[in-house]
């Protein structure tokens, strides 16, 4: 029987709460948005102690323990994907594809802060936004009268959106101010159109920034350590991984999807890359 959304999501609303029990679902769930709309405390995470204040956000990933303790009354709503979301995805009847979600949050399960946890906005309209839009979501998930599936996914999507646009992933290590400076601009154009290889060519890149081609080779490798064409591997490879942990997508569904030619190509890349078959690294997942 096929699944809807609705069996692979569970939103979780409470009011003026000030004692908050560990949640039954934290074993099983993949991906989760929490926002507290009213309220003041701390919320720790994996081990580390945040404040959380009115109309914040946090998001959590894969294997993260959060506790809250609330100071005052506090409201919640809690988002959480559930790992059964991505497997089997041939039976979920969804508007939306299953590797269309994951594309939506793989950008935070790449996310190589491991503090990042509590959302930054680049602006306030985009929090006005988000808040309203999860009032919207849980309003109509938790409807007995109504609860239209088009409607839950299309907001779980643009919320996804919302929060994708403001993660600021940083991947330079060796550049203290990469947040600022161009090379952090040209890894997000690259992470961003990581599907359209036709935007990712050397010409086009350079063309995007207001730079000569040879200008880019040199100042990208310069800062990066790796060429534009490596680091593109690497970052698709990445992206394979989190697939191969997180979903039950043959080897061939993935190659497709990341531009190689079969899962042939994908292995042989991915053993000249990682040291190990696409086979073995999932073996040793379980």
């Amino acid at each position: 029987m096929a699944r809807t959304i609705l069996e692979n999501i569970v939103i979780i609303h409470s009011e003026d709460v000030t004692s908050f029990k560990f949640c039954q679902y934290t074993s099983i769930r993949f991906f989760e948005i929490l926002h507290f709309e009213t309220g003041e405390g701390i919320i720790k995470i994996n081990g580390r102690d945040v404040a959380y204040s009115p109309n914040s956000f946090f998001v959590f990933i894969p294997d993260d323990i959060y506790m809250v303790s609330a100071n005052t009354p506090t409201t919640t709503t809690a988002i959480k994907f559930l790992k059964s979301f991505f497997n089997n995805p041939e039976q979920l009847n969804s508007n939306v594809s299953v590797n269309s979600w994951f594309r939506k949050i793989e950008g935070i399960l790449c996310n190589e802060n491991n503090q990042l946890r509590a959302l930054e906005f680049q602006n306030e309209d985009d929090k006005t936004k988000l808040a309203l839009l999860v009032e919207l979501l849980y309003k109509e998930y938790l409807s007995n009268r109504t609860k239209d599936i088009l409607i839950i996914e299309n907001t779980l999507s643009i919320i996804l959106q919302i929060i994708t646009r403001n993660m600021k992933v940083v991947v330079s290590e060796k550049n203290t101010t990469a947040q600022s400076s161009k090379i952090q601009e040209i890894i997000n154009y690259i992470n961003a159109n990581i599907y359209n290889p036709e935007l990712l060519t050397n010409k086009v890149i350079a063309s995007e920034f207001n730079i000569s081609e040879n200008y880019l080779n040199q100042y990208f490798k310069k800062n990066m350590d790796m060429s534009i064409k490596k680091y593109q591997v690497n970052y698709k490879l990445k992206l394979v991984e989190n697939r191969l942990k997180f979903t039950d997508l043959h080897f061939s569904e993935i190659a497709l999807e990341f531009g190689f030619t079969d899962a042939s190509h994908l292995n042989k890349t991915f053993l000249a890359y990682k040291g190990e078959t696409l086979g073995t690294f999932k073996a040793n997942l379980s």
